[in-house]
């Protein structure tokens, strides 16, 4: 996959693209990520990307000449990108169904929103997608752009090295995922559920089922709406109700 990232802050992406998993996807060739300065896209000796907005108003919005020109430059070098996102408030809540979506595609172009945002005729001539990662306000799009690149790359084949592991995860069936517990098997008074150290495999697999609707039950009751259950959580469910939550 090839993900092309428009930004005024470039430097901002050295050390989280730079790091852990998303450094090796990149040195292994499963993923081209390519961060560029969209000043460099500018024609004035000032390298403006703002400008005041028409009608008057508080605060700047990103002009569309460099965007335009951006995407230009990197369509004649890769092709057209499959998918152009724009990292904005007003767009479509990243989630993990979104993430998989974008994980099956060839090519990626992300623009940071900055300032009150970009030119409209950026929305209509060029985006194909617009994202937010919540309903809360950052300085720009540059963080969003990163969770989407980190949630993205790890679901393509061969870069989570313990695959199988990346449909567990919270949020996978629509479910947070249970309690994870590991060596020793107690501390400072605390032990790990006799369960897990019985070596019954069916037994731990309700138990994990159990405690991950149960915590989801507890915590994000509005993903049970939504979630992929089957007669079984369901029964688990009703169980899970009648005793009442966990103090």
């Amino acid at each position: 996959m090839r993900i092309d990232v428009l930004t005024i802050f470039p430097r901002m992406f050295e050390g989280p693209m730079t790091e852990a998993i998303l450094y090796r996807a990149q040195e292994v060739g499963l993923v081209d990520l390519r961060v560029h300065d969209l000043r460099d896209y500018t024609t004035d000796r000032h390298r403006t990307v703002d400008d005041y907005p028409f009608g008057g108003g508080p605060g700047m919005v990103m002009k569309p000449e460099p965007l335009f020109a951006a995407v230009d430059a990197v369509t004649a070098v890769a092709g057209r990108p499959q998918r152009i996102i724009l990292t904005t408030p007003q767009g479509r809540v990243f989630d993990q169904d979104l993430a998989w979506e974008l994980s099956r595609q060839r090519h990626l172009l992300i623009i940071c929103g900055r300032y009150e945002g970009v030119d409209e005729r950026v929305r209509e001539a060029l985006v194909t997608d617009e994202v937010s990662i919540g309903d809360y306000v950052l300085t720009g799009g540059e963080l969003p752009a990163m969770v989407i690149i980190d949630a993205v790359v790890r679901l393509i084949p061969g870069v989570v090295g313990g695959e199988e592991s990346v449909y567990q995860d919270s949020f996978e069936d629509g479910l947070l995922e249970g309690p994870q517990y590991t060596r020793p098997r107690e501390f400072r008074g605390l032990a790990v559920p006799e369960v897990l150290l019985s070596g019954h495999h069916e037994a731990v697999r309700r138990w994990r089922r159990r405690q991950a609707l149960r915590r989801t039950l507890e915590r994000r009751p509005d993903l049970l709406a939504r979630a992929r259950l089957t007669d079984e959580d369901r029964a688990m469910l009703e169980e899970l109700r009648r005793e009442g939550p966990v103090l």
